[in-house]
């Protein structure tokens, strides 16, 4: 029986049979560490950095990350082992459903660490949906850096030039820190798997808005997004685990963002 399929019986007024046509993208981990579903290119990347990601290669020879088998949430994971500085990622083009003009989706997996305790000294992104940066044109969330516990933040930021036309640091931005959904104390923990998820919609349009989830409850909205998202498809990537130490399970992407119900059912 399928993964989404078991999910669909938990509650079975919400059978996941919307969510599987509007699922895009999932990699599951168990058995291999390609993507079971995707429209683009399955296969998982590494390279020594994203500055080098055009030489990426399929796998993970030369990363300190590893297929960790049944260590996952009902099978397999990836095992982050020491502070990944490594490009690893799926490429974006065709399982990431862009429109420059109407960004629309849902970002959904799975953590388990303890993040003051785990992590290494720096910032650190489980994931970054983007094709340059974590602030042009990007999806992404982290753990701050020197915060007691760190705090776990959402940001989504259009073309760099559009909302920081002053070129501010972010720690001296308003427009950067405004825009922040911040989560002072997030629930991770070795003993047991984080359901985050985040969706988006409209992005690009004018009226973007993205919503932080935690465990199905809802964590805070950014709202008033108004600069484009300036992409060139081919350079974006689903990058995982940037300097991130843990496990990492089931990343999913659907192309419509999913309701509140929804989102409390997929957690369970």
């Amino acid at each position: 029986m399928s993964h989404w399929l078991l999910l669909c019986l938990v509650p079975a007024a919400l059978c996941a049979q919307s969510w599987k046509k509007d699922l895009v993208f999932e990699a599951t981990f168990d058995g291999a560490i390609d993507a079971r579903t995707g429209k683009g290119d399955k296969k998982l990347y590494s390279a020594a950095s994203y500055k080098e990601q055009a030489a990426a290669k399929p796998g993970l020879d030369g990363t300190d990350v590893e297929h960790a088998r049944g260590a996952g949430r009902r099978g397999d994971a990836l095992r982050f082992k020491t502070k990944n500085t490594k490009a690893v990622f799926y490429k974006a083009d065709g399982n990431i459903p862009f429109d420059p003009k109407n960004w629309t989706g849902t970002i959904s997996f799975w953590l388990k660490l303890n993040p003051d305790e785990d992590l290494a000294p720096g910032f650190c992104d489980p994931i970054q949906v983007t094709d340059k940066a974590y602030n042009d044109s990007a999806i992404w969330v982290d753990f701050t850096k020197d915060d007691k516990p760190r705090h776990f933040r959402l940001g989504v930021f259009g073309a760099l030039a559009a909302w920081n036309p002053n070129k501010l640091e972010p720690d001296k931005n308003p427009d950067f820190n405004n825009r922040l959904v911040v989560v002072k104390k997030a629930p991770f923990t070795r003993d047991r798997w984080t359901h985050v998820a985040i969706t988006f919609e409209k992005l690009g349009s004018g009226a973007g808005a993205a919503t932080l989830y935690l465990d199905g409850a809802a964590q805070g909205t950014a709202g008033a997004i108004k600069e484009i998202f300036d992409w060139n498809v081919a350079n974006g990537a689903i990058r995982l685990g940037v300097n991130y130490v843990g496990l990492m399970d089931d990343v999913a992407i659907f192309k419509r963002a999913l309701t509140a119900r929804e989102i409390a059912a997929l957690g369970k």
